[in-house]
């Protein structure tokens, strides 16, 4: 079931960050990685700029999260993650289509360059890269991001965006 998340679930809205971001040990740059991976006060600044968390709960447990904040022209999800024991059957998958349902705005995601998994399931889902270029730009409009994690990600967009992006180029 997929139920968006409310203020009583932030302690378990931030075990499943972290259980899942275990993954990303040892395979994003060292200086990035940090544990917890999402300490609780990261997670609440996340929540008061807007990021509203979207969860699916299996047999009364919150196994998967997802965040989605609209900004400005477009929509931007965030932290997404599905515990551990959970992966690999369409958790994932069903939360990112949900919130793709929810705001008819051209959707960004950002994520680590390294964490090829994450990049992988993004692109099965119809969501592109956009250049090295585009997206120090976006990360730099859309997200408060340090400049190292600037360096070491990378952003997918889905189809409305680059439609309207390459309006956009057209124009000028």
């Amino acid at each position: 079931m997929i139920r968006r998340c409310d203020d009583s679930e932030f302690k378990a809205i931030n075990s499943v960050i972290n259980d899942a971001a275990r993954a990303y040990r040892g395979v994003i740059v060292e200086d990035c990685w940090k544990e917890p991976y999402m300490p609780e006060d990261e997670l609440r600044h996340e929540i008061n700029e807007g990021i509203v968390f979207w969860g699916y709960e299996e047999d009364g447990e919150l196994i998967g999260v997802m965040g989605i904040q609209h900004i400005q022209d477009v929509t931007l999800i965030r932290h997404s993650y599905v515990r551990t024991a959970k992966r690999n059957k369409g958790v994932g998958s069903k939360l990112l289509s949900f919130l793709r349902g929810q705001t008819t705005s051209p959707v960004l995601i950002g994520t680590w360059a390294d964490a090829v998994w994450a990049v992988r399931f993004y692109e099965k889902h119809d969501f592109r890269l956009v250049t090295p270029e585009e997206k120090d730009r976006l990360l730099r409009k859309y997200w408060s991001l340090p400049e190292r994690q600037i360096e070491t990600s990378v952003v997918l967009a889905d189809q409305k965006w680059f439609a309207f992006f390459q309006q956009e180029d057209n124009r000028a």
